[in-house]
This record gives structure tokens, C-alpha cells and sequence, in this order.
């Protein structure tokens, strides 16, 4: 059975930083693409970010330069570091493993307050 369990979030000031992390099982971490999306209520879950398996990375615009995946396959972990933080970046944290389908994890809060 597959298992993703984030952790990481909270409740920080506009331009604080957070790193949120994402741990797996039941799963080949290594091989599959892990990725983190956010949702706001009222809206589509949107992709944050991405990694493949080879270390390719893909960024929301809106995250650019302010957000870094990366992910520990010895440790079946995956990561997002958020700095510049600001209150368009609030929402649920959603992370996610691709393999013969998608798993997602159960979500973790970010509230960034202006």
C-alpha cells in the first residue's frame, strides 16, 4: 500500500520561509517523478513543482526563484523549500508520486499572513 505523508507546514509572515517534506511507502521512490501541488478553496489544484527521477526539475511560474524541490531517494523523502514567502503561496500542500497512477498525500496547511 502506497503512503505519502507530508509534514512541514504552518502559519509564517510574508517573506518567511518554510520547507515542507514528503515521505514514502509501498512505493520504488527512486524510480518515479514526485511532485508538489497546492489547492485554495474554490480553485483546481495547480502544480508547484516537480522532479523526475533523473533530478529534472519543472516550477510553477509563480514559484521561480523562491521555491526549490529535491528529493532523498535513500531516504524515500522529498522536499520543497519555500523562502519569499508571500499570501498568494497560501493553501494545502499536496504531494504527490507518479507511477502505474497518482498517489497523493493527505495534505498540509501553509497560511502566509501579510
Amino acid at each position: 500500500q502506497v503512503q505519502l505523508v507530508e509534514s512541514g507546514g504552518g502559519s509564517v509572515q510574508a517573506g518567511g520561509s518554510l520547507r515542507l517534506s514528503c515521505v514514502a511507502s509501498g512505493i520504488i521512490f527512486s524510480i518515479n517523478t514526485m511532485g508538489w501541488y497546492r489547492q485554495v478553496p474554490g480553485k483546481q489544484r495547480e502544480l508547484v513543482a516537480e522532479i523526475t527521477s533523473r533530478g529534472t526539475t519543472t516550477y510553477a511560474d509563480s514559484v521561480k526563484g523562491r521555491f526549490t524541490i529535491s528529493r532523498d531517494n535513500a531516504k524515500n523523502t522529498g522536499y520543497l523549500q519555500m523562502n519569499s514567502l508571500n499570501s498568494d503561496d497560501t493553501g494545502v500542500y499536496y504531494c504527490t508520486i507518479v507511477s502505474i497512477r497518482r498517489y497523493w498525500g493527505q495534505g498540509t496547511q501553509v497560511t502566509v499572513s501579510s
